[in-house]
This record gives C-alpha cells, structure tokens and sequence, in this order.
C-alpha cells in the first residue's frame, strides 16, 4: 500500500532523484564509530538536531493548551502537568530538551573548534553557527517566562536587567524585550511570540543554510 502511494506521488512530483541525492551521501570514513573510536565526536551536530526536532514537536503539542496571557499562563501549565493525559512526560521532554539542546550544541561548536573546521573554505558556515547558538540562548530565554511563575518572573527580571546593562544600546534592548518599563502581560506576550514564532523561523533559515554549506563543503577532514 504504501509503495504504492509512493509509486503513485514519484511519477507525479519525480520525488527519488531528491531523495537518492541525499540517503545515498557518503560519510567520511574518520566520521565512522565503526572505524574509528574518536568518531563519535562528530555526532553532536546530528544529536543537536535531533534535540531540536523533538523541541519542535513537543513544542507544538504544547502550544496547543498553552495560553499566553498573565491571568491563564500558570494555569494552562499547571493542567498539562497535572491533569492532561501524557502531559508531564511531553512538558518533562520539552523542559530538559532545551538544556540538552544547548550542552549539545556547545560540544558541536567545541568539536568544530578544536578540530580546526572552521576554517577556510568553512568560515561562513562558523558564523551561521554562531548565529545558531545565539538564537538557541534565545529560545531558551523566552521560554523560562512562559510558565509565569516566581522562579520565571525574576529570572527574566534579572536577565532583562543584565541586557540594560549593555552600553549605549542597553535601554533599548530591555524596553524591547519587555515591551514596556516594567516584565508584565505585554512581556509575556512578546516572549511567547518570539518563543514560538519569530526565532524558530529564523532558526530554520540558519539550519537550512547550514545544511546546504555542509553538503557543498563537505565534513572537515580527521583529526
């Protein structure tokens, strides 16, 4: 049945030239664990996206009992955590992912340090991951407020107040982030939007970036 749905979409769309071009890529051999034991530190850009696939699910199912405002914020958490079936475990995966997420991402930019593959041809692509961690930062920050409790109110209090203490633009930055003088419902408003909306789209434009320099470029050679 579904080779024959797949049959019936590729004599459509002539989807297998797409899909052989990226199942049959070579790998490295010095990228190969069964060849090579140091090999494995070149999977923590594969075990990053893989975290960020599951924040993006999980995140999905979220949204769809969260509510962002500072009256039904907390309760909305507090009914997918205590009384929604499966709640816990898909608020649970969310929660730590996020921290998985960015203690992967910091060995992936380690790895591709010491290893010296940020260098030429490869130095645009070092910046996109730059940028890639900084929007990671970012979507960890505005999700911390989401849940509207004591521990997310002063935390972002204290992270807002660490912006304004940026020079020149400092003010700026922390009017912006709270959408006024003071972290309230126009706040909370503001994180969710980013949180769901504007960093993951500018996340995905970096990640397919990345890919594309990656497929062109090649993985850096062994140690």
């Amino acid at each position: 049945m579904l080779r024959a749905i797949y049959d019936w979409v590729d004599e459509r769309l002539d989807i297998t030239p797409i899909w052989r071009d990226v199942a049959d890529h070579e790998v490295p051999e010095h990228v190969n664990p069964a060849h090579h034991f140091s090999a494995f530190i070149y999977c923590f850009g594969g075990l990053t996206f893989f975290v960020v696939v599951i924040q993006i699910l999980s995140g999905m199912f979220l949204a769809l009992y969260y509510v962002p405002d500072i009256v039904n914020a907390h309760p909305s958490v507090s009914y997918l955590q205590n009384e929604l079936a499966m709640g816990a475990i898909v608020r649970g995966m969310h929660h730590w992912g996020a921290s998985v997420a960015i203690v992967m991402l910091f060995l992936h930019t380690l790895r591709v340090f010491f290893t010296g593959s940020y260098k030429h041809p490869r130095e645009f692509n070092w910046i996109v991951g730059m940028l890639i961690f900084l929007v990671m930062i970012g979507l960890g920050f505005t999700g911390y407020l989401l849940p509207w409790d004591n521990k997310a109110y002063f935390a972002t209090k204290v992270g807002v107040e660490i912006a304004a203490s940026v020079p020149f633009v400092g003010k700026y930055i922390a009017t912006f982030l709270q959408g006024g003088d003071i972290v309230g419902a126009v706040t909370l408003e503001r994180f969710f939007a980013l949180h769901v909306f504007f960093l993951p789209a500018l996340l995905f434009m970096l990640l397919a970036v990345h890919f594309i320099l990656i497929r062109r470029q090649g993985i850096s050679g062994p140690l």
